[in-house]
């Protein structure tokens, strides 16, 4: 878009000066029913005294565009970005840009995920039993109060008519299932220290095979043996159709004048003197509309490609990043009369080595209203960092300065090599048998091997270890807040309002002041923790229930 195509003779481009440019431009031959004006272009070529570089046969020459706000990726972080900066700034101009077709095909779309919304109710990996056996609260309760502010945001966006409808969330509720004596205890303890804070409150435990089966018949019906097991049960659980809400965010969005251009793949990123950033990216659906667009602010949430973005930009505090991927297997089951004898999230424990993402679970999914089964992940190994990626993306983001870091963390997380290559050799009944744990009874012809999302796990420098392998999600922005990238897996999405909230506190210093009364009206717990404040807690937690059609 935005070019100049096939309406001249490069030829007689090539001992044009640049007034000769401009005035061809602005001439008419030049396609008049593209946006952007000539004094929107930099002639930088003119202004250090240098003559326009020669045109190739065939060569498209793109235009310079401007606006305030350049967003990076159409999943579910740009998409909650963009709402938020439109409700707080409604003047500025923004552009996302998609290197696919369509929004949220990479990790925001509904069979690439879990679709939990992660809150901490049923997660294990949250609360770690420590050396001498007690399980703290604290990590759990800071996931669970940033899902709070989500659930705030959304309710609001529905309150507003920002969102059209509330399909995208439905209530599942949260389990936790272990088995075997040692996992009994650790359940007891963590149930034992959660049931103390205001958040965890409706969580109920039990080892009584008759009341965990009324919770979840089929992880109960047909077991054998007299193994201890051990369940909590939370019934505020969330399923998350992350892709549905995210094409709902991007759809308002264009009726309040952003701009999204699908097939657009950004390609460099360069600071200019003024502090604002060139991008160039080329457009993968017709490569004869380059795009090249200046902006004030530039936000990276392109999922697993926004460290080879962050690396484009050669900001200082980018070094030493790298990024491990992880790809993940489900087994999918559709059957109606099956998926209707399960309406829970139940998470087990991770196997030794195994990475978070890679804790068995078997869950209740709402994909386009239909009800399903899925159970996973069974991790893997690939080197691209998107699912729609390339092999050589790994390879390709080695550099000098995060070589030694990335070493060092392989090298302290050798039972993850293990784990992943013991992952590799599966074969479907070697699946089955992992999920026959969780479903003893599950008829293994009514399942189906589907491939999820590509995840890459963040690997930065240490000042004690030289580097480390770091779960979950991390905003790396420039000093001057001008570019923001978002890096990491889980939670993600489920946490991507607070996240955000984040990087606006982190790139806007100066407005965030001014923003908070709109930020309050959006989240009207901003600011505070639920989980200290019983009556306000009380309060929200029923209303956004009620508003998205969940339990309280």
């Amino acid at each position: 878009m935005n070019a100049i195509t096939g309406l001249f003779d490069p030829k007689k481009f090539i001992d044009m000066n640049c007034n000769t440019l401009s005035r061809f431009m602005d001439s008419g031959y030049a396609n008049p029913t593209k946006r952007g004006r000539l004094d929107d272009v930099p002639h930088s070529h003119c202004a250090q005294g240098r003559a326009p570089a020669p045109l190739r046969e065939n060569s498209v020459v793109a235009r310079t565009e401007r606006t305030d706000v350049v967003l990076v990726g159409g999943g579910i972080m740009s998409a909650t970005l963009g709402v938020f900066l439109k409700e707080l700034e409604p003047s500025w101009n923004i552009v996302l840009l998609e290197r696919l077709d369509k929004a949220a095909q990479e990790s925001s779309n509904p069979w690439n995920n879990a679709g939990t919304g992660h809150s901490a109710l049923c997660e294990l990996n949250y609360a770690p039993a420590g050396p001498d056996g007690t399980v703290s609260a604290a990590k759990a309760l800071n996931i669970n109060e940033q899902f709070q502010i989500s659930r705030q945001f959304w309710a609001s966006l529905v309150e507003e008519k920002i969102l059209d409808n509330t399909d995208f969330i439905n209530p599942v509720p949260h389990m936790s299932l272990v088995f075997g004596e040692d996992h009994s205890k650790y359940l007891a303890a963590r149930y034992d220290s959660f049931r103390k804070e205001k958040l965890f409150e409706r969580m109920e435990f039990s080892t009584d095979r008759e009341k965990i089966a009324e919770w979840a018949p089929l992880t109960v019906n047909g077991r054998k043996g007299n193994e201890p097991i051990a369940a909590t049960w939370s019934p505020e659980g969330t399923d998350v159709d992350f892709g549905a809400l995210t094409q709902q965010m991007i759809d308002h969005l264009q009726t309040k004048g952003v701009e999204v251009r699908y097939g657009y793949q950004v390609t460099n990123l360069n600071r200019e003197s003024n502090g604002s950033w060139t991008i160039d990216a080329i457009n993968r659906i017709n490569k004869e509309e380059p795009l090249t667009i200046n902006a004030k602010f530039v936000f990276l949430g392109a999922g697993g490609g926004a460290l080879h973005l962050l690396q484009k930009s050669g900001i200082e505090e980018g070094k030493g990043y790298g990024g491990f991927p992880v790809s993940g297997l489900f087994l999918r089951n559709t059957h109606e009369a099956t998926a209707n004898q399960h309406n829970a999230k139940v998470y087990g424990q991770a196997s030794v080595g195994a990475p978070p993402m890679s804790v068995p679970h078997l869950d209740t999914r709402y994909v386009d209203g239909k009800r399903a089964l899925m159970f996973g992940p069974y991790a893997g190994f690939k080197t691209n960092f998107l699912k729609q990626g390339s092999l050589l993306d790994l390879p390709l983001s080695l550099r000098p300065h995060n070589i030694y870091p990335m070493t060092r963390a392989g090298l302290d997380n050798f039972s993850l090599v293990k784990y992943l290559l013991s992952e590799l050799v599966k074969d479907k009944n070697a699946r089955l048998e992992s999920l026959y744990q969780y479903y003893p009874e599950a008829n293994g012809g009514e399942w189906e091997l589907i491939e999820a999302g590509q995840r890459v796990q963040i690997m930065k420098k240490d000042a004690k270890k030289g580097g480390i392998l770091q779960f979950g999600t991390e905003v790396v922005s420039a000093a001057d807040g001008s570019i923001a990238a978002l890096l990491g897996a889980s939670p993600g999405a489920s946490t991507a309002a607070p996240i955000m909230l984040n990087l606006l506190a982190k790139c806007f210093p100066s407005k965030i002041a001014g923003w908070e009364p709109r930020l309050k009206d959006l989240i009207p717990g901003y600011g505070v923790k639920l989980n200290d404040n019983h009556d306000l807690a009380d309060e929200l937690m029923a209303h956004t229930a009620k508003v998205l059609g969940i339990h309280n």
